[in-house]
């Protein structure tokens, strides 16, 4: 018995009309995905399939949480998952997954796993940048992060630094900090205009 053998949708022998199914991906899954995107997550999903004459309707609903890592300090963040996903899956001669709204799977195949599938819409709803509110970063790392980039300070004149936690806003810049002059040509561009 595979790592993933809970979701097998048994595709062959599903009569016409609707069917449910329901899912929990929890650490484990998430481990043998060996993923390290995710950490860890307790995720619900519901599938409803609804079976037609020569093709199959797949109907995700996915909701909670899963532990990503944080993109400044590394330590575990919480990010909500809350999303669907709709599919079509139809026999053919050999297997095709260039669309992203139909699959085709070959005749032989009595079952789908769906593993991947739901992995993968999870995974899709993490943003690119993935960081803690302002202030919840591991302290240890935020000091580790000052020291490294104080030293880089002092090796590159046109570096800029901006301590988010300490000024408490992202749009607020100390007038003393020295600025790429790259930008503030591209600013008098556009002062201009």
């Amino acid at each position: 018995m595979g790592k993933f053998a809970a979701f097998k949708l048994p595709l062959r022998s599903m009569t016409r009309g609707t069917h449910q199914y329901e899912y929990t991906l929890d650490t484990e899954f998430f481990r043998n995905m060996e993923s390290e995107d995710i950490l860890k997550g307790d995720v619900k999903v519901n599938l409803t399939v609804d079976c037609k004459a020569d093709y199959y309707e797949l109907d995700f609903t996915m909701n909670g949480l899963v532990y990503i890592p944080c993109d400044r300090c590394l330590d575990e963040m919480e990010h909500e998952v809350d999303t669907t996903y709709h599919l079509c899956v139809k026999y053919g001669e050999s297997y095709n997954d260039e669309n992203d709204e139909l699959l085709i799977i070959p005749e032989s195949e009595n079952y789908l796993n769906i593993a991947y599938i739901v992995y993968d819409t999870v995974a899709l709803t993490i943003p690119l940048k993935h960081v803690h509110p302002m202030g919840k970063c591991n302290k240890g790392m935020t000091q580790y992060l000052k020291k490294h980039i104080a030293s880089k300070l002092d090796d590159e004149s046109d570096y800029e630094y901006y301590d988010e936690e300490e000024s408490g806003s992202n749009d607020e810049i100390d007038n003393n900090t020295q600025i790429d002059p790259r930008w503030e040509a591209l600013k008098k561009l556009t002062e201009n205009n």
